[in-house]
This record gives structure tokens, C-alpha cells and sequence, in this order.
């Protein structure tokens, strides 16, 4: 059992299910969390800079409106 840095709420999380670094969220706040320990799980608040990171990676930050054409 872990709890919600948040809210405090109990969240059933299995420590053999996830990984150091998995994130989630809260059930109860809708707060993002990240495991920050595995044995026994503890959670963190998600840091705002993964998030952006991964925005970038997928593609989805494309802030300057360009589009690239591609030649057939």
C-alpha cells in the first residue's frame, strides 16, 4: 500500500507491477505521481519537466506552427 503525497490517500500498488519511475494517478486528487522507491512502493509527485519532455518527444509541443512538407 502507498500513499498519496497529495491527499493522503492509501493506493493499492503491487511492487512487482511496476518500476521505478512509473507514474500514475491519484484515484482520489487526480494528482500525477511518479514511484519514487519500489521496496516498499513510495510516491512523489510527477515532475512537470517529464512531462514536458515526453510532449516533445511525442511530437505533440509543436509551438511554432511549422509543418513540413514532404517530397514524394
Amino acid at each position: 500500500m502507498a500513499t498519496c503525497p497529495e491527499c493522503d490517500t492509501e493506493i493499492d500498488v503491487d511492487e512487482f507491477d511496476v518500476d521505478l519511475g512509473d507514474q500514475l494517478s491519484c484515484p482520489e486528487c487526480g494528482s500525477n505521481l511518479q514511484v519514487g522507491h519500489v521496496s516498499p512502493v513510495e510516491l512523489e509527485p510527477a515532475s512537470e519537466d517529464e512531462d514536458e519532455d515526453k510532449a516533445a518527444i511525442s511530437g505533440s509541443d509543436n509551438s511554432d506552427g511549422d509543418e513540413k512538407a514532404w517530397d514524394e
